[in-house]
């Protein structure tokens, strides 16, 4: 049962990352869960808003604590179609978000295993479970044509 609303909820967070691609930014989306509901959305903008804290899980993050009035967020889980970079990684420990689910890792830059584990540090007050590899081919493969088109 889980497996499944974990594949439902990354296409839709794939539909964010496409949304980031007609763009024209790195294709990544996220959204942001808590019982079951849809409570933040994001894709990348660091490039159209000139902000490099504009990341995907940044926006969701955002919108879902102005949403809930918090900016604490216990109980939901993040979605994201690569997996996140060190900044995201902290923002999401600082939220309290209970899980982190992410498609494609990020051998560059990802801090959920990739390259770093923030997520892993017993010396952090808050865990958070990580999950990688759901949809990895389909979160890969946007990334993939999105950057074979830049060349």
């Amino acid at each position: 049962m889980q497996a499944q609303l974990d594949r439902q909820f990354m296409q839709e967070a794939l539909e964010q990352a496409r949304l980031a691609a007609l763009a024209g930014e790195v294709p990544v989306g996220a959204i942001l869960v808590r019982d079951g509901q849809v409570i933040g959305r994001g894709f990348n903008q660091p490039i159209g808003n000139h902000d490099p804290s504009a990341h995907a899980e940044m926006l969701a993050l955002r919108t879902a604590a102005q949403g809930v009035a918090n900016y604490r967020l216990p109980g939901a889980t993040l979605y994201v179609t690569l997996e996140p970079c060190v900044m995201c990684s902290g923002a999401m420990l600082h939220a309290r978000i209970d899980r982190v689910v992410f498609g494609a890792s990020d051998p560059k830059t990802g801090a959920a295993g990739s390259v770093l584990d923030i997520f892993a540090s017993k010396q952090i007050n808050h865990q958070t479970q990580v999950e990688g590899g759901i949809l990895a081919e389909e979160c890969g493969q946007i990334l993939r044509d999105f950057f074979r088109g830049r060349r």
